[in-house]
């Protein structure tokens, strides 16, 4: 876990950003559906950035984090993105960054950034997270 404002990668003062990765199945997108229904109902309004990995037909999305995130796609104080990695390394997709500043600038003050999974090359969404956590199945 990291903690701290990263460098070069500005933010509104008050948003907090929180990066997820972990292994397929280990539960990023339940835990993400669950601390967002929570921070909503506490009063936050959360930005959920979903990293898919990508069609090499169309470019988008695969697995669609919106369908298994209902109940938090649907609350109105919750946004739920999901974004293409189309084939790009560190965890988030090339446009990551301009989409955290987008939300952060439309009011959300939590970001949650699920990368698109495990392994040595999330170092992209890390430096642009104050916190960055990893989940892992029992």
């Amino acid at each position: 876990m990291k903690t701290g404002r990263p460098q070069g990668y500005p933010t509104v003062a008050s948003t907090f950003r929180l990066g997820i990765t972990g292994p397929p199945g280990a539960g990023k997108s339940t835990l993400i559906e669950a601390l967002g229904k929570h921070l909503t109902g506490q009063g936050h309004k959360v930005a959920v950035m979903a990293v898919d990995p990508s069609s090499s037909l169309t470019g988008g999305s695969i697995l669609g984090d919106r369908t298994r995130m209902v109940e938090l796609s649907r609350d109105p104080n919750a946004y739920v993105r999901p974004s293409p990695s189309r084939g790009t390394l560190g965890g988030v997709g090339r446009h990551a960054h301009n989409t955290m500043r987008i939300c952060e600038e439309a009011g959300f003050n939590t970001l949650l950034v699920e990368t698109v999974g495990a392994g040595q090359s999330e170092t992209v969404v890390e430096e642009m997270t104050d916190m960055f956590v990893l989940v892992l199945p029992p």
